[in-house]
């Protein structure tokens, strides 16, 4: 059956990642500090030195495990998180939940001052012509604060939804909203996990972003290894050859 509609995990796929979240973890954390600083000259010690940023990590890990059917969704996790440390370093509820609610608004900020892969928003804009295309992510990059997002006709936020990759609905939901079965798709994501095993069993086609080339070998049929997110239309116009 031919390829007609294309998924794209975003993360490490369409930008690298890695830089944008260590640069919001730290400026938000940091930010959060100096702000409660301010507002309280007289604290003792401040809260950067009271709950340093390993501490926030593995708080948001223990949130994470005790609000198991929010694990996927980590800006809430991330909210919750700081606004229970807030509270315990002594601000009351309601005013932890505002500076928690200002610290996420200042890390969303930060997450989406990003950069794509130079070749995606033209690669992206030749494709649509033919291709219905959606985006699947787990993280919290929101397309409509992307210059990307006119690219894309679907976007699922699979945390937010409760079901986080691998599980199968946020494949299912952007194929049905799409109006394709599984055999005319085509899945794009680097994670053998999250989106090659769950898009491969479902019975889509799985471009998988294999950039340390640290997989197996040997490849199912209908999954096609590429270093970078730019081997894309080489492989759709082999595939429809």
């Amino acid at each position: 059956m031919a390829i007609t509609t294309l998924t794209f995990d975003l993360d490490d796929t369409l930008w690298n990642n890695r830089p944008v979240l260590e640069r919001a973890e730290a400026g938000h954390y940091q930010w959060l500090s100096d702000a409660l600083a301010a507002a309280s000259p007289d604290t003792d010690s401040a809260f950067m030195t009271h709950y340093p940023l390993n501490a926030y990590q593995q708080h948001r890990a223990d949130v994470a495990q005790r609000f198991p059917l929010k694990r996927g969704d980590f800006t809430w996790i991330r909210e919750r998180a700081l606004f229970e440390m807030v509270e315990a370093y002594g601000l009351p509820r309601l005013r932890a939940r505002l500076w928690a609610a200002h610290a996420i608004a200042h890390f969303l900020d930060l997450r989406h001052d990003l950069t794509p892969y130079p070749e995606v928003a033209a690669m992206l804009d030749t494709l649509r012509r033919r291709y219905r295309i959606a985006a699947i992510t787990n993280g919290n990059a929101d397309l409509k604060r992307l210059e990307l997002a006119d690219h894309f006709s679907v976007m699922i936020a699979a945390g937010e939804l409760h079901a986080p990759k691998p599980d199968p609905r946020a494949f299912l939901a952007a194929l049905a909203r799409l109006g394709a079965q599984p055999a005319q798709g085509l899945h794009v994501g680097d994670s053998w996990r999250e989106d090659v095993l769950p898009a491969h069993r479902l019975g889509m086609q799985v471009a998988w972003i294999d950039a340390k080339n640290e997989g197996p070998c040997e490849l199912p049929s209908g999954v096609h290894r590429l270093t970078h997110v730019r081997e894309l239309p080489t492989l759709l116009a082999r595939l429809a050859g």
